[in-house]
Formats: C-alpha cells, structure tokens, sequence
C-alpha cells in the first residue's frame, strides 16, 4: 500500500510540473469525440480521448503489476 501511494504522489507531481505542455494536447478534441452545439445547449461526450486514457491507464497497471 505504501509503495503504490509513493507512486500516485509521484505521479501528481510529474502531472503538476509538466501541466503547462500538458494543457496544450488535444484531449477533449479528437476525433470521435461527441459534440452537439445548439441554441442554448451543448452536450459534449470524450468518447476517443476515454478511450485513449483507458487504454493507457490499463498498460500503466499492467507494467507496473509485473
């Protein structure tokens, strides 16, 4: 447990430092991902950028499980 906090804390660190470049990806603005723009009304649903992160949260895991 205590080895898997150290790491989260780590990587709030490394997102925290690195946020300025981080802000500038395109997450949230891929394509597949869902808007719908009317008159007083915006859904907007990441569909492809949940996906990506999915993806590489559960290759995260898997790297650090082994």
């Amino acid at each position: 447990m205590q080895r898997v906090l150290i790491v989260i804390g780590l990587a709030l660190v490394a997102i925290g430092l690195l946020w300025p470049w981080l802000g500038k990806l395109p997450l949230g603005k891929l394509p597949g991902d869902i808007v719908i723009d009317r008159e007083n009304f915006r859904f907007y649903f990441p569909l492809t950028t949940m996906v990506l992160l999915s993806v590489a949260a559960s290759l995260a895991l898997w790297f650090f499980r082994r």
